[in-house]
């Protein structure tokens, strides 16, 4: 993927236009860790009731079925882009113009004429899917528990159409508490290879190992909890075998995925099965450096992006590894 947005243009201060060129795909941490999206690949008009550690979700669909893990695709261009636009100290807002080719092409579809009707439903499934949750989004220290119900976007218009039909550009607004989330920056960087993932279960899967793995070298977690974080309507033996599948076929990106006795699944960082010795060990300090250069980016992402290229520069010996990894991000926010 060659492009995304920088958001250098803005009509006014409620409405943000995106300019597509290229930019890290980002996802809120709510929808990561919960099964707000189905993984049907046919109209889902189930009203999903899911409950976890005190926290609750109701996912009420409209008639057009509840929306995707692929319509998700949609809020992932628009989260990214605004996350783009916050780092550059540019204006953001809750409505968005986007160009539906960039779209399609960041998303990894075809620009075929059935996919801007495609994308059309999607934003509709997007409309008419209602939430009613008390996860908290916003700032850690002022958060707001949301118990009303709101749709994922709040709304969207065809801005332009071509003679032959296809949309060129749209507006979308975003929910409050979607917007809430980017402008807290409670989101993750994502691997651009998830948009490669055809099948819904493996991107959701990706999406919790991304969101629980963290800074551990391994997570573990049973069939169980795993079958009902994913959303997945499958019996417990049917989900193993699923599980069993994507393990054979080795399909998640930057995740090994290994059975272990008990029913447990683990999700171990490719990086910790591939590489042949310890990475360097970075102070807590160095840590909220890094977060101060570059703000609203995933910390630990851009570690592991220095540990992979350290190591494939030859693993040389740092006298001090703290000062090599602020050095190195120092310059590659200088180029960015």
């Amino acid at each position: 993927m060659s492009a995304a947005l920088t958001g250098s243009a803005v009509l006014a201060t409620d409405f943000f236009v995106c300019d597509f060129l290229s930019v890290s795909p980002k996802h809120d941490l709510a929808s990561m860790e919960h099964p707000i999206f189905s993984l049907s690949t046919r109209p889902d008009r189930r009203i999903l009731e899911y409950c976890h550690n005190d926290i609750e979700v109701t996912v009420t669909p409209s008639v057009r079925g509840r929306a995707t893990i692929f319509d998700a695709d949609i809020l992932i261009f628009c989260i990214s882009q605004l996350m783009a636009s916050l780092n550059a100290g540019r204006p953001v807002a809750r409505t968005l113009t986007l160009t539906a080719y960039d779209l399609l092409q960041a998303t990894g579809r075809e620009t075929s004429g059935d996919s801007y009707r495609r994308l059309r439903e999607a934003f509709e499934r997007l409309a008419g899917t209602r939430i009613t949750t008390n996860i908290a989004t916003g700032p850690k220290d002022d958060p707001v528990e949301v118990t009303t119900g709101f749709g994922l976007i709040e709304g969207w218009e065809i801005v332009r159409r071509t003679r032959a039909g296809r949309m060129v550009s749209v507006s979308v607004t975003l929910s409050e508490w979607i917007y809430r989330a980017v402008l807290s920056k409670s989101v993750l960087t994502l691997s651009r290879d998830y948009f490669s993932l055809r099948k819904p279960v493996e991107r959701r899967i990706y999406e919790l190992a991304r969101k629980h793995c963290g800074r551990q070298p391994v997570w573990r977690v049973s069939v169980e909890v795993l079958c009902k974080k994913s959303g997945s309507s499958s019996p417990r033996r049917v989900f193993r075998a699923m599980m069993r599948e994507i393990i054979r076929s080795d399909t998640i990106p930057d995740y090994v995925l290994t059975e272990e006795p008990g029913d447990i699944i683990a999700f171990t960082p490719r990086e910790a099965v591939i590489d042949t010795g310890p990475m360097p060990v970075l102070s807590p300090e160095t840590l909220d450096a890094a977060r101060a250069l570059a703000p609203g980016c995933d910390v630990y992402a851009l570690v592991a992006e220095w540990h992979a290229v350290w190591a494939q520069t030859g693993r040389r010996s740092l006298r001090d590894a703290d000062r090599a990894f602020l050095g190195w991000l120092r310059r590659r926010e200088g180029a960015a």
